[in-house]
């Protein structure tokens, strides 16, 4: 059975307040923080093996360590702009058990010396923003946030910052122009963050289920929670499923369940009479998988071996009653329309690959058009200044690859369609693969 811990007791009425979110024990970890050394505050979260929860899935104590040591301006930013399609779980921590963000950004600022925070939240986010700044006002009320915490020497201010709503901004460098005022482009690294970050000083950047998971490492202490999970994933997860399930939803897990018990036992599986047909582990820019990989283990290391990454955590389930070409297209747009431009493959790439499907939509493509796509997306690959361009190219590519007879099929029935001189589509794309078969 799962050991909530982000979740527990996640529905309690009035969570969102100081009074009960310490009637159950919050900021208990920020005392306990704060009656250490940093060095050792630290060594809990290198000693849990958390890995960050924002998509990366770099270990959170080895990047909190590559902060110099000194006296120096550092800060730390929580990215809040949760934009990732399919991703919804951090709006709930922050919409429901606000303080346990606030807590988890004090403790880590205090172990790496940070003295100023920005939570910086989707503009979207109205509602969370305001809970959360209702929070920060309690906080600071109560001693728990500003100058010399529970009476320590360490203080530390923190603002939340609303985005304007542009997906580029969750990627770290292009959130801290955007937090200095400037237009949200990705930096070129290096330099990176933990060296020159906000206003060219050292910053660590985390992501809110990963900040908000560190109360619960100090509360149980570093190798408590490695005992969670496997040996190289620990602990327990936030997954976002979404699509073609019948209970969607925020679910919370330990890393290392196998996929099709999240998808089948937790959210009920696709509708009566339909089948998966590929799903997305960690969001939209995750190379999809297909129903023969439901068995995998739903971890860090298991979903690279597969060729995919568990991302943000969001599971994005398409059954057997789409068409891959409309879900690829779905896809291509998205990025298109949130590419910022800066790289030529990204702002190219992204724009060819939509043109090329809608290309095989209206019945203009062969099958040559499909070897062209792929090049492009292999050309996207490792050419950009962040991963944007990437987050398109891997689902895109992947689908090219796992589903090309579908391809083909969708091309030759939109071809002998046009062929025979109709303006009108198909009702739906199953019946033009009917059609073609």
């Amino acid at each position: 059975m799962t050991q909530h811990l982000l979740f527990k007791d996640i529905d309690e009425p009035r969570l969102t307040t100081l009074e009960v979110y310490r009637r159950r024990g919050g900021y208990a970890a920020s005392e306990r923080a704060l009656a250490m050394e940093p060095a050792a505050v630290l060594a809990e979260l290198n000693a849990s093996g958390l890995r960050g929860r924002g998509g990366a899935g770099f270990p959170m104590g080895r990047k909190a360590s590559f902060l110099p040591k000194g006296d120096m301006p550092k800060y730390l930013v929580c990215n809040a702009d949760e934009s990732e399609p399919g991703t919804f779980k951090d709006r709930e921590l922050m919409q429901k058990t606000p303080h346990t963000l606030i807590e988890g950004i004090a403790i880590t600022a205090y172990a790496v010396g940070a003295n100023r925070s920005y939570i910086y939240i989707r503009g979207e986010y109205e509602l969370q923003a305001d809970i959360l700044e209702a929070a920060l006002e309690e906080a600071k009320a109560a001693g728990l946030v500003g100058d010399r915490i529970l009476g320590s020497g360490f203080s530390l201010e923190l603002w939340v910052h609303r985005g304007a709503g542009a997906y580029i901004c969750g990627e770290e460098t292009a959130l801290l122009d955007s937090l200095e005022g400037k237009r949200g482009n990705p930096r070129l690294k290096p330099p990176f963050p933990a060296n020159q970050g906000l206003y060219q000083g050292p910053t660590l950047i985390n992501n809110v289920e990963t900040l908000a998971t560190v109360p619960h490492i100090i509360a149980m202490g570093g190798e408590e929670y490695a005992r969670i999970g496997t040996e190289t994933s620990t602990g327990t997860k936030l997954v976002s499923i979404s699509g073609n399930v019948r209970r969607p939803g925020n679910y919370e897990i330990e890393l290392g369940t196998p996929s099709r018990e999240l998808i089948y036992d937790l959210a009920g599986g696709p509708p009566p009479g339909r089948d998966v047909k590929l799903w997305f582990p960690g969001g939209s820019s995750s190379p999809v998988l297909t129903k023969d990989d439901l068995d995998l283990a739903y971890d860090f290391d298991t979903m690279a071996k597969a060729g995919t990454m568990l991302g943000s955590g969001a599971i994005i389930v398409v059954d057997d009653s789409n068409s891959v070409v409309d879900v690829a297209l779905k896809v291509a747009k998205f990025y298109r329309h949130e590419s910022c431009g800066k790289c030529t493959p990204c702002r190219e790439g992204t724009n060819w690959t939509v043109k090329m499907i809608e290309r095989i939509r209206s019945g203009e493509a062969t099958p040559m058009d499909l070897d062209i796509m792929a090049s492009v997306q292999t050309n996207i690959i490792g050419h950009c200044l962040c991963v944007l361009g990437d987050a398109m190219a891997m689902p895109i590519g992947s689908m090219i690859e796992k589903f090309r007879p579908e391809f083909e099929e969708y091309i030759e029935a939109r071809r002998r369609e046009a062929d025979l001189g109709s303006n009108e589509p198909l009702e739906t794309p199953l019946q033009v693969l009917q059609g073609a078969r």
